[in-house]
């Protein structure tokens, strides 16, 4: 595992429709090495730091390998690194490997796993596209958030290890699932609900799901 594109981008202010929205969705490949720091990158920042952004959001890794399926998807739309908004543009991580949790060193820096994205209407102002969103979500290709534990310099290049696991192995692509399907996964609702390494707000949505199917 490791990145094959580093990508960062400070907000812009883009027309949708009949309105002016600052996003920081825009995201090109540099040269590294970039210092990651507790919340971002340098060079890095988030729009709207109520839904995005903070330390359980700080860094956002999407695979490489995803972005095959989306020019299949899309085969008239060029997809440069760092389309979704990505930070890493990462080789083999993704959802089915990562645990919430784990820890991967990368660089010189330790970051935690901590939730998939679910993305707002931005994605769609990135795409130009309003059925993005719909279709991303349904892919199951969320990509994967960090934490930072340590802050250091990351390069293109940077191997991404797993230094250490979490005990219950809950992966991204489960909460993916869950969160699509809940119905169809009560047994492991039950888990992620009770899961104290996923960021709060999305335990509470778990916990509240799981309230209205058992009553």
């Amino acid at each position: 595992m490791k990145i094959i594109s580093l990508n960062v981008g400070l907000p812009r202010t883009v027309r949708d429709r009949d309105r002016d929205v600052i996003t920081g969705i825009f995201k090109s490949p540099v040269l590294g090495p970039v210092m990651l720091r507790r919340l971002n990158l340098d060079g890095d920042r988030q729009a709207d730091l109520e839904v995005h952004g903070g330390k359980d959001k700080a860094v956002y890794a999407y695979a490489s390998e995803h972005y095959v399926f989306w020019r299949k998807e899309f085969p008239k739309m060029e997809l440069p690194w760092g389309m979704f908004g990505e930070n890493f543009t990462t080789e083999v991580l993704c959802e089915d490997v990562a645990c919430i949790g784990d820890h991967y060193r990368i660089g010189e820096a330790l970051l935690q796993v901590t939730q998939p994205r679910f993305p707002c209407y931005k994605l769609g102002i990135r795409f130009g596209r309003d059925d993005i969103v719909k279709r991303f979500l349904a892919s199951g290709r969320s990509g994967i958030y960090f934490s930072v534990l340590e802050q250091g310099l990351v390069d293109t290049g940077d191997n991404v290890e797993r230094v250490r696991e979490d005990e219950n192995r809950i992966t991204v692509a489960d909460i993916n699932r869950t969160f699509s399907h809940v119905r169809e996964n009560v047994p492991l609702l039950r888990r992620i609900a009770q899961l104290e390494k996923l960021p709060p707000g999305m335990r509470d949505h778990f916990a509240q799901q799981l309230q209205l199917l058992e009553g």
